[in-house]
């Protein structure tokens, strides 16, 4: 897999989870112990990012403050400030906002083609998230902080790149649906574990670690394996499968009917691997469907292919509903000493892939 940087959100929210209010002025989430406490964030970090809509709401200098952090990153032979980072889809970026006018950090937007011109930064051209992390590897930012708004937390959640989450929570309400949240409606994949907490005067600000499984490759894997199931015939359950290696590249597809119009999808993607392939032995089977523990089909039921070829991971999003018959697919290979992850935060779109099937609710 392509190697990215360390990615930290962070964010300063109200008690019901708004990072501003509506009116003129910008609210004020934090004090001084809080904003030393993101100084310190910032000086330890390579690269910090905002969205667009940040740089124009809000004008960031998105500077580390302390001389005394500044001239520690000197000491260590780092440049003085941290390298700043936006990204844009439209390129309504204004020359003269602080982004681009303060401070002698390299800057770098990351914009669709021909979009964005008059700013001094070098413009990258694209947008994906993981292709932007890639290319800011390759930069050598190996620690990415990222400010907001509230679309870009909510997108590096969702696509499972965060990392660390540190949030501060001010003593106050909002209370206008009107106002920015710190994350908007989604599909969050990937759980939390608290790590730290810190009390800075009324302010809590809570430090979280993403879980380990599902991991960003895993979530990656498993929305392929949904999307597989678009090319699958109708008035069947539309289900798609992804085998991946222990590196996380695809060895294998399938999808229900894929070779034979009774193939389940986990079936098909083993169909097109040589028996004894010795990369099932690491393997990790996606499927967005729970596999089937009985079938009349085929002899074999998907479960047991999984156990009969070695793999020893399966990540599924949707537990199979009791439709036709009750599935113990999961319950099986847990049993089998295979490890099981379930993701039911995405299992909204292999629900609505299925309303087809009788008994079946978006």
């Amino acid at each position: 897999m392509i190697e990215r940087p360390h990615v930290l959100l962070s964010a300063a929210v109200s008690l019901d989870g708004y990072l501003d209010d509506t009116s003129d002025t910008r609210l004020v989430l934090s004090n001084q112990e809080d904003w030393a406490r993101v100084d310190g964030l910032r000086a330890a970090s390579d690269a910090i990012l905002v969205g667009a809509n940040t740089v124009r709401a809000d004008d960031p200098r998105l500077l580390v403050r302390s001389p005394e952090l500044v001239a520690e990153r000197v000491a260590a032979g780092r440049p003085g400030q941290p390298v700043k980072v936006t990204l844009t889809r439209s390129g309504s970026l204004d020359p003269a906002a602080q982004f681009f006018t303060v401070g002698d950090a390299e800057k770098l937007v990351y914009a669709p083609p021909g979009v964005v011109t008059g700013v001094k930064a070098t413009v990258v051209e694209l947008v994906d998230l993981r292709a932007m992390l890639a290319d800011l590897h390759a930069r050598g930012v190996r620690r990415l902080m990222v400010e907001g708004g509230g679309a870009i937390h909510s997108q590096f959640l969702t696509e499972g790149l965060a990392d660390e989450l540190h949030l501060a929570i001010a003593p106050f309400f909002v209370g206008d649906t009107r106002a920015p949240r710190f994350v908007g409606p989604g599909a969050f994949p990937r759980g939390l574990t608290l790590t730290g907490t810190t009390r800075l005067g009324d302010i809590a600000v809570l430090e979280y670690h993403a879980t380990p499984e599902p991991s960003e490759v895993d979530i990656l894997r498993l929305r392929e394996a949904i999307a597989l199931a678009e090319n699958c015939p109708p008035r069947t359950f539309r289900v798609g499968a992804v085998i991946a290696a222990a590196d996380g590249e695809v060895i294998s597809t399938g999808f229900s009917g894929d070779g034979d119009p009774a193939n389940h999808a986990e079936e098909a993607a083993l169909a097109k691997l040589e028996p004894g392939d010795p990369r099932l032995a690491e393997a990790t089977m996606y499927t967005s469907l729970e596999p089937c523990s009985s079938r009349t089909s085929h002899p074999r039921s998907c479960t047991q292919l999984i156990l009969d070829a070695g793999i020893p991971r399966v990540v599924f999003a949707w537990r199979e509903p009791s439709v036709f018959v009750d599935c113990v697919g999961a319950e099986t290979l847990e049993e089998a000493g295979r490890r099981v992850i379930e993701v039911p935060a995405l299992a909204a779109d292999v629900r609505r892939a299925n309303t087809h099937i009788p008994g079946v609710r978006p």
